[in-house]
């Protein structure tokens, strides 16, 4: 696949990232609609073939080696060749993998995992000693591997095997939801040995290698020992195709089966229209308004309150989403694992608003709203919003701002700013965003006593008593947060008319998302 068909680089789609930003970071979701017959398949698979599919790609610097992954393209070629130990489902809630079983003690500061019978392409077996390597390997101090900060929690000094196929997992402290780390982005298991990652990479993934060109094409093969059943193509090709445009020519054009991350404007285009399938993947990533809560004026959770009657989510997700995507109630995750479904649909009340301003001693309130082309809708949003506050007597100035800078610049700048978060479960979107010490508490919420309810939280083994303490803890973010939460933008694929077994109930980054072992050609 000659590079002169798909152009360079100049949009990059990146995962969810501790900064929950440039990303679609990893959402219960509704397969529904048309297109779920055409992707779901009819009749049996069929085995053989070789399916191309064009994702967004990183140039010359393109890597193999899994535990760099942070490119959707890296990611999808990482899970085709690796496996992690457990995986999200659609609901985020982590699903076994490589781990047959987890069992904590009581409590809940050691885990004892149980591998399943699961052999590398050189035919090893995969044992408790590369699962220990795979991750003190990814803990290094001295490198910047992206599950790091996921894998905190272990002590990985004072965590053994004690079998061949078990392993007993030491934590830092009680944590309910240990087999979240085990489904941590980046988290792939690689032989004990393991060194030459771009020519000879062995996984225990679904397919083997073949070939790898940086910035072009990957190949790999049918791996019929898998554990999880050998896929039904022959092979898969990863080509790298920057521009939209050029993924969706080629996908009409037969170059390519599968073109990943299309815009609504395409999909409105094509849909229904015969020549390729669209396939929306909803709820794959947050849409939201970010309020500084330890600084004027959203250090007064009265305005905050008006800033969350001000927003009319549907006009946010018609104008700046192009109608792909459903509308949001101030919290993050709808549909995922512990997600509080019971709290009202919030609904704009501009009259309730300006009395909560009045009130508040902000009639004339005047902000600056940062934004930036960063990522889509972005700018489109900042401009409904500025709209819509200046019904309710507010005036929002709008800041573009970099894209090269923006995510770094809005972690601790401004006071209001655009922000988006791919899928990744509830309690972890808590943990990297909402506690007093997270890295990446963009709206500064800052209270002991929420941080003290995570803890508590993740000290409580039953499930249900658990789930009850994140339901405590979102009617308070409902009620004072700093995430407006507008809506939940689809995430849409293309495939030709050919494809079968497409998984539609699969958020961005989540098991099934990008996943070609189940994959056939009709």
């Amino acid at each position: 696949m000659h590079d002169e068909r798909f152009p360079g680089l100049h949009r990059r789609g990146f995962l969810a990232a501790g900064t929950g930003a440039a990303v679609l970071a990893l959402a219960g979701c509704a397969g529904g609609g048309p297109d779920d017959e055409a992707a779901g398949g009819d009749g049996p698979p069929k085995r053989g073939g070789r399916l191309r599919a064009a994702f967004a790609g990183g140039g010359a610097s393109e890597t193999l080696d899994p535990h760099l992954a942070n490119l959707f393209a890296d990611v999808a070629r990482a899970k085709a060749l690796y496996d992690k130990l457990a995986d999200y489902g659609p609901d985020l809630a982590a699903r076994p993998r490589l781990a047959e079983k987890w069992e904590p003690n009581k409590t809940l500061d050691r885990w004892q995992v149980t591998l399943r019978e699961a052999t590398f392409h050189d035919g090893r077996p995969v044992t408790a000693k590369d699962v220990l390597h795979s991750y003190r390997r990814i803990a290094d101090p001295e490198k910047a591997f992206r599950a790091k900060a996921s894998l905190e929690p272990i002590d990985l000094d004072a965590s053994r095997a004690t079998g061949e196929r078990t392993i007993e997992f030491v934590l830092k402290r009680p944590t309910a939801e240990f087999p979240n780390v085990l489904a941590a982005f980046g988290a792939y298991i690689v032989p004990e040995d393991a060194s030459d990652f771009d020519r000879k990479p062995i996984g225990s993934g679904p397919f083997r290698f073949v070939s790898f060109t940086p910035g072009r094409s990957a190949v790999f093969r049918r791996n019929d020992a898998y554990w999880d059943g050998a896929p039904h193509l022959d092979e898969i090709e990863f080509v790298v195709a920057n521009e939209e445009s050029a993924r969706v020519n080629a996908l009409l054009g037969g170059q390519v089966e599968y073109a990943h991350e299309l815009n609504p404007a395409t999909a409105r285009a094509h849909e229904g229209r015969g020549r390729i399938e669209i396939v929306r993947l909803r709820n794959s990533a947050m849409q939201a308004f970010c309020m500084k809560t330890d600084r004027p004026p959203f250090d007064d959770k009265l305005v905050r309150e008006a800033f969350f009657l001000i927003a009319d989510r549907q006009e946010l997700v018609d104008g700046a989403l192009s109608g792909a995507g459903e509308v949001a109630n101030d919290l993050f995750g709808k549909g995922y694992e512990y997600y509080a479904s019971s709290l009202p649909q919030r609904s704009q009340d501009l009259d309730r608003a300006r009395a909560l301003l009045k009130r508040a001693g902000a009639e004339k309130l005047k902000v600056t709203l940062d934004t930036s082309a960063v990522a889509a809708g972005f700018t489109e949003a900042a401009g409904i919003f500025r709209d819509q506050a200046a019904k309710a007597g507010v005036t929002v100035d709008v800041r573009t701002g970099s894209k090269d800078s923006y995510w770094s610049d809005i972690l601790d700048g401004g006071t209001l700013c655009c922000y988006r978060s791919g899928a990744m479960p509830i309690e972890a979107h808590i943990s990297q965003r909402l506690l007093t010490d997270s890295t990446t508490n963009a709206t500064k919420w800052h209270h002991k006593d929420f941080d003290a309810q995570y803890r508590q939280a993740q000290s409580t083994r039953d499930k249900s008593e658990r789930a009850a303490v994140y339901e405590r803890m979102q009617r308070r973010l409902y009620t004072e947060g700093g995430f407006l939460i507008w809506g939940f933008a689809d995430w849409i694929l293309g495939t030709a008319r050919t494809v079968r077994g497409v998984e539609t109930q699969a958020p961005a980054n989540t098991l099934d998302w990008a996943r070609f072992d189940k994959v056939w050609l009709a």
